[in-house]
């Protein structure tokens, strides 16, 4: 019997390690290339990997600063191998323009905006109905409770944390359950 509790825990622990992740690729340009469009490419940057040919462009990651004034000087990073994919470590704004000055100057960049994963969040804490105002109590009510923290407050780097700390419990809990069996 004990042998199948430490089984059960042991798969339970396992089964707490597993974790949802996505990614997706969108191809900048659709089918066609990174180069001059008669629109501006954040138009359709949700619907749509930076195709362009290499040695004639590049693509740079900069500032918002830098994306507004297209100025590749200080680059957060820089592709030009012609068939750039771009992998986003952190949910907001990435900000993208093409290696050529003119070019920028006439649209070709793109603000790609990652949003982090919220489907796994819990739902508000349950509030007792506030009791009717007839019923003649003297006491003070109790204060409300605090508010929910709001999306300024949330920190994608605690998603990484949850992780560890899911994956450093389910090791705890499988050793001790093996020490008391």
């Amino acid at each position: 019997m004990a042998k199948l509790i430490i089984a059960f825990v042991g798969v339970l622990s396992l089964l707490l390690l597993i974790q949802d992740s996505r990614a997706y690729q969108f191809m900048v340009g659709g089918t066609g290339d990174w180069s001059l469009a008669s629109t501006s490419y954040n138009q359709w940057a949700e619907q749509s990997l930076f195709n362009y040919e290499e040695g004639k462009d590049s693509v740079i990651q900069v500032t918002k600063d830098d994306y507004d004034n297209c100025n590749p000087a200080s680059p957060i990073a820089m592709y030009s191998d012609g068939h750039s994919l771009v992998k986003f470590q952190r949910s907001g704004p990435h900000y993208f323009i093409s290696g050529l000055i003119q070019n920028c100057k006439n649209n070709q960049k793109i603000v790609m905006v990652v949003m982090a994963d919220r489907t796994h969040r819990s739902p508000p804490p349950y509030t007792s109905p506030a009791p009717d105002a007839g019923q003649g109590q003297d006491q003070d009510s109790p204060p409300p409770p605090p508010l929910a923290p709001s999306i300024q407050d949330y920190n994608p780097n605690a998603a990484a944390i949850s992780i560890v700390m899911s994956f450093t419990y389910s090791i705890v809990a499988f050793v001790g359950s093996s020490l008391v069996f």
